[in-house]
C-alpha cells in the first residue's frame, strides 16, 4: 500500500532503483541487495554507481556506506579494515540478514513506515505538488537545459526512489510547504532554513577499480578521528520521524556519527503513488544541521577557516566547507586535497584542512594497509546554489588520480612537489594572460577577452599532462626529478601558445603605443617587448628547467 493508499509496495531491497556501470562497460539497474553482492571485480561485477546526476550517485554511496558500516558495526580499526579488503567479497550474507531486519523501512510506500518519508505528512489543506520540487534536473521556471519539457508529471517508483535519496542530501533552500505539527510552520509556510545537508559540502570520496574498493575506500573505522557515538545508527534505525523537527538535547548532540549524518533527513517527504507510479510529493524542511565547525563529523569535504563566521558568532575558530568552484578543475585545487591537517603554528590555526576521507587514506597508506602504489581516484562531486539557494544552478563532478603513497607520511616531499607542480602551472598560465594582456594593450584593444581566452587554452592544454603526471608519481619517483620534468611540459607547452599569440599579434600591435606605467613612467609597448617580457618572467618561474638532470632522474 502507498503512502496515499494507492498502490503495492515497493521494496528497494529486492527491486532494482539504483543504477550502475558494470565492470564490462555495461549499465545495469540493481537492487540494494545485489548492489552489495555484485560489487566486486570481474566482467558482472560493479565498476561504479552512475546516477542520473553525480550529485545523486554522491547521496546513493552514502546510502550504502550506512548500510555498510551498520551492517558490520564497524570497522573498529584498520585491522579490521584489512580483513575486508583482502577478501575478494564484501561480506554479503551478513548485509542480507542486516537489510532483511530492516525491510519494511525500505518499502518506499509502506503504509506506516515508507521510506526516507514520513507517512501521515500533511499540510492544512492536505495538499501535494508537482515532483519537478525533488527532481533536480527540472529547474524551477527554466526548463530549457532538461529533456523534461513539461516538467516531471510522473516517475517510475525507482526513479522517484534515486531523488527521494538526492532531496535530502541536495534540496535547495527557499520557502516550502508547512506540515501540520511542525512548530517552524507560519502561515501554512515553512520559511528558508538552508539547502539540504551534502549541498553545504564541496563533497569528495575516494574511487577504486570497483564498487567492492570504493565502498572500503570509503569506509572509515571508528576508531578514526571522525566523532562516533554509541548511539549511532542510520535514518532507519531510528523510530518513524513526524512532521516536527529535531529539539532539545537530541538537536544538540546528533548527528551521532557516520551512519547518522550519511542519511540525515534534512527534508520531510510524502510520495503520493498509484499503480503506475508516484504522481505527486509533499516537501517540507526536516532536520537542520549547521554548517560551522562540523569538521569533526563530517570527512567527506575540504574545510576552511572563516573570518566571517568568526566575527558572526563571536568565536575564535570556525571552519565551514569548502565548496568547489565550477570553472576550476580538481587538481588546480590539488593543495586543499593533499594538504595534510595541520594544527596550530606560532599560535595560528591551519586556514585548511584536507578531506577527513583522505586523512583516513592517509592512514591505511602510513599503516601499510594497503600496498604504496595502489592506485586511487580522488572524485570532487558539488553543487553551486542560485537565487538565494533557492535553485541548483550547477553541478560540479571532476577526479584525480593518484598512488596511495602520494598521502603516506613518508612521502611527504613529493606530495609537496605534486602540489608545487600544480602551481607552477597557475603561474605559467598566469604569464601567458599577462601576455595577451601586453599584445592587446600594445595594439590600442581591451584586455579583458584575450587574457581570459589565453588563460582557458592554458589551462587546457596543461589539464591532460598534469593528470597524467601526477598519476605516475610512484614511491620510487625523484621528487625533484619529477617536478623539473612537469616545469619542462609547462615551459614548452606555455611558451608554444605564447609564440602563438605573437604571431597572431597584427601591426597595430608590433607598432606599438607610448603607455604609462603604474609607477608614473612612459613605456613603449608593443609585441616584441611583451614576447620579451613573457619569456623573462617564464624562465623565471619554471627555474627548474634550467637545472641539469640528476643521476637517477
Amino acid at each position: 500500500m502507498a503512502t496515499d493508499g494507492g498502490a503495492a509496495g515497493f521494496d528497494l531491497i529486492e527491486q532494482a532503483w539504483i543504477p550502475v556501470r558494470r565492470n564490462d562497460g555495461g549499465d545495469d539497474e540493481l537492487s540494494l541487495q545485489e548492489v552489495f553482492e555484485r560489487a566486486h571485480s570481474g566482467p558482472d561485477g560493479i565498476r561504479r554507481l552512475v546516477g542520473d546526476l553525480p550529485t545523486q550517485e554522491f547521496a546513493l554511496l552514502r546510502l550504502l556506506l550506512a548500510v555498510l558500516h551498520d551492517a558490520l558495526d564497524g570497522p573498529a580499526d584498520t585491522e579490521e579494515w584489512q580483513e575486508l579488503w583482502e577478501a575478494k567479497e564484501l561480506p554479503v550474507q551478513k548485509i542480507r540478514d542486516y537489510l532483511g531486519g530492516y525491510r519494511d523501512r525500505f518499502d518506499l510506500l509502506h503504509p506506516k513506515t515508507p521510506f526516507m518519508q514520513v507517512a501521515n505528512l500533511h499540510t492544512a489543506k492536505n495538499e501535494f505538488f508537482p515532483l519537478d520540487r525533488i527532481v533536480a534536473d527540472v529547474p524551477n521556471g527554466d526548463q530549457f537545459f532538461t529533456m523534461r519539457a513539461r516538467g516531471a508529471q510522473r516517475l517510475d517508483f525507482a526513479e522517484a526512489a534515486r531523488w527521494l535519496v538526492h532531496a535530502h542530501a541536495y534540496d535547495p533552500s527557499g520557502i516550502k510547504s508547512g506540515a501540520v505539527g511542525d512548530a517552524r510552520v507560519k502561515n501554512g509556510k515553512g520559511y528558508p532554513l538552508g539547502v539540504g545537508w551534502a549541498g553545504n559540502l564541496g563533497g569528495v570520496f575516494l574511487e577504486g577499480r570497483d564498487l567492492r574498493e570504493t565502498l572500503l575506500l570509503n569506509l572509515i573505522s571508528f576508531d578514526s578521528d571522525v566523532r562516533t557515538d554509541d548511539q549511532d545508527r542510520p535514518a532507519w534505525a531510528f523510530p518513524p520521524a513526524d512532521a516536527a523537527a529535531l529539539r532539545g538535547a537530541e538537536q544538540a548532540y546528533r548527528p551521532y556519527g557516520l551512519r547518522d549524518l550519511y542519511t540525515w533527513q534534512g527534508r520531510r517527504i510524502r510520495l503520493f503513488a498509484d499503480d503506475g507510479g508516484v504522481h505527486g510529493v509533499l516537501l517540507c524542511y526536516g532536520d537542520p544541521l549547521d554548517a560551522p565547525n562540523q569538521h569533526h563529523r563530517e570527512p567527506m569535504t575540504a574545510w576552511r577557516r572563516s573570518p566571517t563566521q568568526e566575527k558572526k558568532r563571536g568565536e575564535n575558530l570556525v571552519y565551514m566547507p569548502a565548496e568547489h568552484v565550477p570553472a576550476r578543475s580538481a587538481w588546480r585545487g590539488l593543495e586543499s586535497l593533499l594538504k595534510g591537517r595541520a594544527g596550530r603554528q606560532r599560535g595560528e590555526a591551519a586556514e585548511r584542512l584536507r578531506p577527513g576521507i583522505v586523512e583516513w587514506a592517509a592512514r591505511l597508506a602510513n599503516d601499510e594497509a594497503l600496498s604504496e602504489d595502489h592506485p586511487v581516484s580522488v572524485r570532487t562531486v558539488g553543487a553551486k546554489y542560485g537565487t538565494q539557494q533557492s535553485v541548483i544552478d550547477e553541478v560540479t563532478d571532476d577526479r584525480v588520480n593518484m598512488r596511495i603513497t602520494l598521502l603516506a607520511d613518508r612521502s611527504a616531499q613529493l606530495r609537496q612537489e605534486a602540489i608545487d607542480a600544480a602551481a607552477d602551472a597557475d603561474q605559467a598560465v598566469f604569464i601567458l594572460g599577462n601576455l595577451a594582456t601586453d599584445i592587446a594593450r600594445a595594439a590600442g584593444l581591451d584586455t579583458d577577452a584575450p587574457r581570459a581566452q589565453a588563460r582557458d587554452r592554458g589551462f587546457g592544454e596543461l589539464d591532460h599532462l598534469f593528470r597524467l603526471w601526477l598519476e605516475n608519481l610512484a614511491s620510487d619517483s625523484s621528487p625533484q626529478g619529477e617536478r623539473r620534468s612537469w616545469q619542462r611540459q609547462v615551459l614548452r607547452t606555455v611558451a608554444s601558445i605564447g609564440r602563438e599569440l605573437v604571431d597572431a599579434a597584427g601591426e597595430r600591435a608590433w607598432s606599438g603605443r607610448i603607455i604609462e606605467t603604474d609607477n608614473g613612467d612612459e613605456l613603449w609597448l608593443n609585441a616584441g617587448w611583451a614576447e620579451r617580457r613573457f619569456h623573462n618572467a617564464l624562465s623565471k618561474a619554471l627555474h627548474m628547467t634550467q637545472e641539469p638532470d640528476e643521476p637517477g632522474d
